[in-house]
């Protein structure tokens, strides 16, 4: 028995554990033998058959949205590459456009990662590499120059390494109720434009509720509120402007709205704590649409329903399909929620509980009418993201470092892993030169796929459009 304290005993392991993977091992970017194409189609299996051409679309607008739509390339390609043994519930999908800002229950705004559709358990480094490579990737797309994309890798990884040095010396309650709050960003950051930044994204905040959000997208007929189809983003799944083949299992469903929805409303509900439960029973279903979301969930089952309580007021729940992590398929080691490994909406619950400093008080699962694991979340209340294209070297150093903050204290309170993370990084800046290493080379490695996957788009392989496109399709 070691007569160290229990910290220090548990940083020594951390220590110990580059024994198994020096940090100057991971610029490795693992296998990437493997054809990009047959692993996007892969990943493409299951989703709506029409829109499947829409989130090639996206994917095809540049190398960054690429990366975004390809989490399962990075995640096979991760899988080769050193491990430190320390596993622990991960984003799995981890890059600087999963972070941004949104309202606790308390209605104050924080900073933090927003989806957890790949959440799992596996290596932390693999959140690490995603979001570094997606600040090299992004800072070239920028036209930010290769010198300046290292820097913002730099500046992510190098915070990361700080901030879980400090949560490796914080009390268990302290990094639970630990929160990035706005104020803290604004204290946080170097320059005068990211403070501006900031105060601009706390107004946008506010103004977007679901109240202000009711007119913009519904209409007020002679017994209810009713969705605005604007198709391909959201359209009616019986209306007119379905994108849904008369073959797809969806459309063999007959009966009332309503009543397909009762059972799924009665399990989500079950998830939810009592209180919460018996508050959302106090509003009324006005209408359900389609909705399509982001890049990599293009073509998965995602629906908005609109719900109003006694005095008129709205609230939007969406209500979005989860399947396998793609963390899940790589990674051996990997393991889904314990208490019900079958369902893939409670996997996302779970992850984003215990990562997230404050969860919507929403958040729940369910099942579909047709078997679908769900899960299901508030629509965009107070919800802000970066706008990357308007970012300056200096905005996006502060972003980045902010990025890694949040990663960190993500990690550290998921896991009660600091103290090992933190040993294993160590004072000095080996492991965020590596990382630099790997953005760099995995950034190369992804503008080949994305060239790849141009190319299969040109030939006919895969059918690309985008939402212009399609959108003209319903043109009078």
């Amino acid at each position: 028995m070691s007569d160290l304290p229990m910290g220090e005993e548990r940083r020594a392991r951390g220590r110990t554990a580059r024994q198994q993977a020096p940090r100057s091992t991971h610029d490795a970017i693992g296998d990437v033998d493997r054809d990009p194409v047959e692993l996007l189609k892969q990943s493409s299996a299951g989703r709506v058959e029409a829109l499947v051409p829409l989130r090639y679309g996206r994917m095809l607008v540049s190398p960054f949205t690429f990366y975004r739509g390809s989490a399962i390339l990075q995640a096979h390609d991760l899988a080769g590459t050193p491990d430190s043994g320390i596993h622990l519930q991960i984003c799995g999908d981890c890059h600087l456009s999963n972070f941004g800002g949104f309202a606790t229950p308390e209605r104050s705004l924080i900073f933090d990662l927003n989806d957890f559709d790949e959440t799992a358990v596996g290596p932390w480094e693999w959140d690490v590499k995603r979001l570094v490579a997606s600040f090299t990737i992004a800072g070239r797309h920028l036209g930010h120059g290769d010198a300046s994309a290292d820097e913002f890798a730099f500046c992510a990884a190098e915070s990361y390494r700080t901030r879980m040095r400090e949560y490796a010396d914080m009390g268990v309650l302290d990094l639970w109720y630990e929160r990035i709050t706005f104020d803290r960003m604004y204290d946080a950051v170097q320059t005068d434009d990211a403070r501006r930044r900031i105060k601009r994204g706390v107004e946008r905040a506010t103004r977007r509720t679901h109240e202000t959000m009711l007119p913009k997208l519904a209409d007020r007929t002679e017994n209810e509120w009713q969705i605005r189809d604007a198709p391909p983003a959201i359209f009616h799944i019986r209306g007119k402007n379905t994108l849904f083949d008369q073959n797809d299992d969806v459309m063999s469903l007959t009966a009332h709205r309503d009543e397909i929805l009762a059972p799924v409303l009665s399990e989500y509900f079950a998830s939810l704590t009592v209180e919460r439960a018996a508050l959302l029973r106090q509003f009324t279903i006005q209408d359900l649409v389609f909705k399509v979301v982001g890049v990599g969930s293009v073509g998965t089952r995602c629906m908005v329903l609109l719900l109003i309580e006694p005095h008129g007021k709205p609230l939007f729940l969406q209500l979005k399909e989860a399947s396998k992590s793609v963390v899940s398929m790589f990674f051996k080691g990997a393991r889904d929620d314990p208490a019900d490994p079958s369902h893939a909406g409670r996997r996302v619950v779970h992850g984003q509980r215990l990562m997230q400093a404050a969860t919507d008080p929403f958040l729940g699962w369910s099942t579909g009418p047709l078997g679908r694991a769900l899960y299901v979340r508030q629509l965009r209340d107070m919800k802000i993201s970066a706008e990357l294209e308007t970012f300056g070297v200096d905005a996006f150093r502060d972003y980045a470092a902010l990025c890694g903050w949040g990663l960190a204290r993500a990690h550290a309170k998921a896991s009660g892993c600091a103290l090992e993370i933190a040993g294993y990084l160590g004072s000095g800046q080996r492991m965020a030169d590596a990382l630099v290493r790997y953005g760099r080379a995995y950034a190369d490695q992804v503008e080949k796929d994305y060239d790849a996957f141009r190319a299969a788009c040109r030939d006919g392989r895969l059918e690309a459009r985008s939402d212009a496109d399609m959108a003209a399709d319903f043109s009078p």
